[in-house]
C-alpha cells in the first residue's frame, strides 16, 4: 500500500478546469471595459490551475499512484501551493466586477451572512485545514483513501477548498467579513507552520500516524512535507506583509520624513525566525500609522518603545532539524 491507483478523471482537476474557465470568460469581459484586469491577477489564477493539472495529470499522478512520497507531493500541490496562487487571482474581486450592480449588492450580502463570518475566521481555516492532515495521517482515513476511489476524490476536494480559504483569511487580497488585523492572521499562520513542521517530524519518527508504507517512503514524505510547507507558507506570509500598507493621516502628513513606514519581513536561515520589523521610527511616534493596528495602539500605547519592532518567532525548519533530532 504505497500511493494511490485509481481509474476515471479527478473532480479535483474538474473543478479546478471549470473554475478556470469562467474566471477567464469574465476577464474576457471585463477587457472591454477601460479599467480592465490586472494581467498579475490573472497569471497567478492561470498558474495555481496549471499547479493542480500538473498535480493530478502526468508524472506527479503516476508517482503518486506508485509511491507515497508522490502522494505528499500531490498533497502539496493541491493543497498548498495551487490554493495561493488561486486566491491572488482575486477571483471573488473579478466576480464582483463583472456582475450587474444588482447581482452583487446580493453577492455582498451573502458574504455578510453569519455563516460566512464563521467560515472566514482564520481559526477555523486554520482547523479545517491543518485538522484535515491530522485525520488523514494520523486515522485509518489514509488507508481507506487507498482502497476507495470516491473517498480519494472527496479528500483531495477537501484539501483544495480548505487549503484555498486558508489562503484567502490569511493574505488573500479579495474582501472577507471582519477581517482581523495582520499581527493576528499572522499569528494563525505561525500556529500553522509550528503544526505542519510537528506533524511532518512525528511522521518521520514513525510516530502517531497510521500510514501503511515502507519506512524510506514515509520518510522521504515527511521531508516533503516539511520542507515544501515553509515554502508555501514563506510565501503566504510574503503575500501578507508586502499588501501591507500603512496609510498616512493629514495632520501628520507634514512631518513625515517622505520614507513612510512599511514592513520588511526577513528570515534568518540560520535561526528560524520570522521577523517583521517596521523600519520607520516615525511609526513608534504616531506617524503614517497602519489602520489594521488600530485596536491594538490603546494596549500597546503605555509602552510607546515597544512599537518601534514587532517580532514573531516562527519555526521556519532549519533544514537540518528533522536530521539531527532523528538521526536521519
Amino acid at each position: 500500500m504505497s500511493g494511490h491507483a485509481h481509474p476515471g478523471g479527478s473532480p479535483v482537476l474538474l473543478l479546478t478546469v471549470l473554475a478556470t474557465a469562467g474566471y477567464v470568460l469574465l476577464v474576457l469581459r471585463l477587457r472591454r471595459e477601460p479599467r480592465g484586469w490586472s494581467r498579475w491577477r490573472g497569471t497567478s489564477f492561470l498558474a495555481g490551475g496549471a499547479l493542480v493539472a500538473a498535480a493530478t495529470t502526468g508524472p506527479v499522478a503516476a508517482l503518486a499512484a506508485a509511491d507515497f512520497r508522490g502522494h505528499m507531493l500531490q498533497h502539496l500541490l493541491i493543497g498548498m501551493l495551487a490554493p495561493l496562487f488561486l486566491v491572488l487571482g482575486a477571483p471573488m474581486t473579478l466576480l464582483l466586477r463583472s456582475l450587474p450592480a444588482a447581482r452583487a449588492r446580493l453577492l455582498g450580502a451573502l458574504l455578510r451572512r453569519p455563516a460566512v463570518h464563521v467560515l472566514a475566521n482564520p481559526a477555523t481555516a486554520l482547523v479545517l485545514s491543518v485538522g484535515g492532515m491530522v485525520a488523514l495521517y494520523c486515522t485509518p482515513l489514509y488507508r481507506h483513501t487507498v482502497a476507495t476511489g470516491w473517498l480519494h476524490a472527496v479528500v483531495q476536494v477537501h484539501f483544495l477548498l480548505a487549503g484555498c480559504l486558508f489562503a484567502w483569511v490569511i493574505a488573500g487580497p479579495d474582501p472577507a467579513p471582519r477581517r482581523p488585523p495582520v499581527p493576528a492572521r499572522l499569528v494563525v499562520l505561525g500556529v500553522a507552520v509550528a503544526a505542519h513542521a510537528g506533524l511532518s517530524q512525528l511522521m518521520y519518527a514513525g510516530l502517531g500516524v497510521d500510514v501503511p508504507v515502507p519506512e524510506e517512503s514515509l520518510r522521504g514524505g515527511a521531508e516533503i512535507m516539511y520542507y515544501g510547507g515553509d515554502l508555501s507558507e514563506l510565501l503566504l506570509a510574503l503575500a501578507l506583509v508586502t499588501g501591507w500598507r500603512p496609510r498616512r493621516k493629514p495632520r501628520y502628513a507634514a512631518e513625515t520624513d517622505g520614507k513612510g513606514s512599511w514592513p520588511v519581513l526577513y528570515a534568518g536561515a540560520a535561526t528560524g525566525v520570522l521577523r517583521l520589523r517596521n523600519v520607520s521610527s516615525g511609526f513608534r511616534q504616531g506617524h503614517a500609522r497602519e489602520t489594521v493596528l488600530a485596536p491594538l495602539e490603546k494596549k500597546w500605547s503605555a509602552n510607546s518603545s515597544g512599537l518601534d519592532e514587532f517580532v514573531l518567532i516562527v519555526p521556519l525548519c532549519a533544514p537540518w532539524a528533522a536530521l539531527t533530532t532523528y538521526g536521519g
